[in-house]
């Protein structure tokens, strides 16, 4: 099942997508979808059904946000996780900890709850900040069930879900810093949606990732490349650490991002961002200037 999550007359509702419309969910806007997913996330993750309104609105009409408008956690995120984007970002100098070849072990970051926007919202430019904003597409995983030392066998049962994630990065920050949560966490550096897509109609080892910047194809990959897949991503972070429903974890970005080209090529004001995966629809951005704060 597909939903979405849309500004109403008095919030954020969340609704099942069908056809071109959005069923408001029974209760919609009285469910805190946006800030604690305990609500809407725990019912359906529970397998009860999600009831709608019979209300249909068309889905032109309305303003989508991101699935999970106000994360209540970090956003979990793994860095060089596909082969060939390991090698760019090594060869990029941008890496301040470039030299360790590929990862052997997932690497692991957050991005702050504030960077989170919606489909077709503009990205931030930070131009008082960075001149060298980045694009990375990114399957993301929503969990349904709690779960803590999960085993990698039992690691599927703990998704609920799939959206798509742009981990948009300030290069220079990110390297200057020798960490990346600063580069990373900027307010508005994580478009996520349109949808979330319930993990059953997805098949998360075989997707394929596109990025086009303007029209232009930069990024194409299928999962399937994944040095990590999803079980052990999931078995890795809940080693010790309780996942909770509502927790996101963005799984990696294939090559061809803005520092994989020589020269590299950042996004610009005004660049339109398309990113696609299989059954999860595209997610588009544009970015603003630098007044567009």
């Amino acid at each position: 099942m597909k939903y979405a999550s849309f500004l109403g007359p008095t919030g954020i509702v969340a609704g099942v997508v069908r056809d071109g419309a959005v069923l408001p969910l029974s209760g919609g806007d009285s469910v805190d979808w946006a800030g604690q997913p305990t609500g809407l996330l725990e019912h359906i993750a529970s397998g009860a059904d999600a009831v709608t309104t019979g209300e249909e609105v068309p889905l032109d009409s309305v303003k989508l946000v991101a699935p999970i408008p106000v994360p209540r956690r970090n956003i979990i995120c793994i860095g060089q996780n596909y082969v060939a984007h390991s090698v760019e970002f090594d060869a990029s100098g941008f890496n301040a900890t470039a030299g360790r070849g590929i990862p052997d072990r997932p690497v692991v970051f957050t991005k702050a709850p504030t960077t989170v926007i919606g489909p077709n919202d503009v990205i931030p430019a930070h131009d008082e900040l960075t001149q060298s904003l980045d694009y990375e597409a990114e399957l993301a995983v929503i969990i349904g069930n709690t779960g803590k030392n999960i085993s990698r066998d039992d690691a599927m049962s703990h998704v609920w879900g799939y959206t798509i994630v742009n981990d948009v990065t300030a290069r220079d920050i990110q390297h200057a810093h020798r960490q990346w949560f600063l580069g990373k966490s900027k307010d508005g550096l994580c478009p996520m949606g349109p949808y979330a897509v319930t993990a059953d109609e997805i098949d998360y080892r075989d997707v394929l990732i596109e990025t086009r910047i303007n029209g232009e194809l930069r990024q194409s990959a299928k999962t399937v490349d994944l040095i990590f897949d999803i079980p052990e991503l999931i078995a890795t972070i809940s080693a010790g650490m309780t996942l909770l429903p509502g927790d996101i974890i963005a799984t990696g970005t294939p090559p061809g991002v803005g520092i994989g080209f020589d020269p590299p090529r950042f996004l610009r004001a005004g660049d339109v961002i398309e990113m696609s995966i299989s059954g999860l629809g595209t997610l588009v951005n544009t970015v603003g200037a630098g007044g567009d704060q």
